[in-house]
């Protein structure tokens, strides 16, 4: 029989109340506050904290504070990766992030999600995984939702709200995001 973590791990109906995950969310919760209060200006220690909170993410990650998440082992990042102020990430499951990926400020992604049936919805929730390509660069407030993959080289609109996957190479803007316009691989500028 699978533990509450092993299935919210894989994207099954989980209950977020298991003790086990309710540990693991309040020692990220005592990591960021070492993060956003203690630490705050990105230095040694708050370097530190990160390859604690996020250890599977290379190191050159760099977050500036205010952060959030809710387990930070589920996020996993490549080379040069960038998040501005006041991100958050909600990785009930797997995020996959590429390298020389840039967030702007207040940019969210989501793979929590929950059951339509409002009975289920009182005691079960689950997640979908995200997944975003290499040198992609996040809009400030954009908002990836549960089960999106955004393709190599994108870039995500200012306020954007992605619902479905991103094809590489594109420009997506709005809410929902649509792809509206193809960009050049190694050099257009998204005017």
């Amino acid at each position: 029989m699978k533990t509450e973590k092993e299935k919210m791990v894989a994207g099954e109906l989980y209950y977020a109340l298991d003790p086990e995950l309710v540990a693991d969310r309040r020692h990220a919760k005592q990591l960021l506050h070492r993060l956003n209060i203690t630490e705050y200006v990105v230095g040694p220690g708050a370097l530190a904290v990160l390859r604690e909170l996020i250890p599977n993410a290379h190191p050159t990650l760099y977050i500036e504070p205010p952060f959030q998440c809710d387990y930070g082992y589920n996020i996993y990042c490549g080379e040069n990766v960038y998040f501005n102020v006041q991100c958050t990430v909600l990785d009930v499951m797997r995020v996959t992030i590429g390298s020389n990926v840039m967030f702007g400020p207040g940019a969210q992604l989501y793979t929590a999600t929950h059951p339509l049936d409002a009975m289920l919805r009182r005691t079960q929730e689950f997640a979908k995984p995200i997944t975003i390509g290499n040198d992609c660069w996040i809009g400030g407030g954009a908002i990836i939702c549960p089960g999106v993959t955004i393709g190599d080289r994108c870039v995500i609109g200012a306020g954007a709200v992605v619902t479905r996957d991103i094809p590489s190479d594109s420009l997506a803007a709005g809410n929902p995001a649509r792809v509206v316009r193809n960009l050049v691989a190694g050099g257009a500028s998204p005017a």
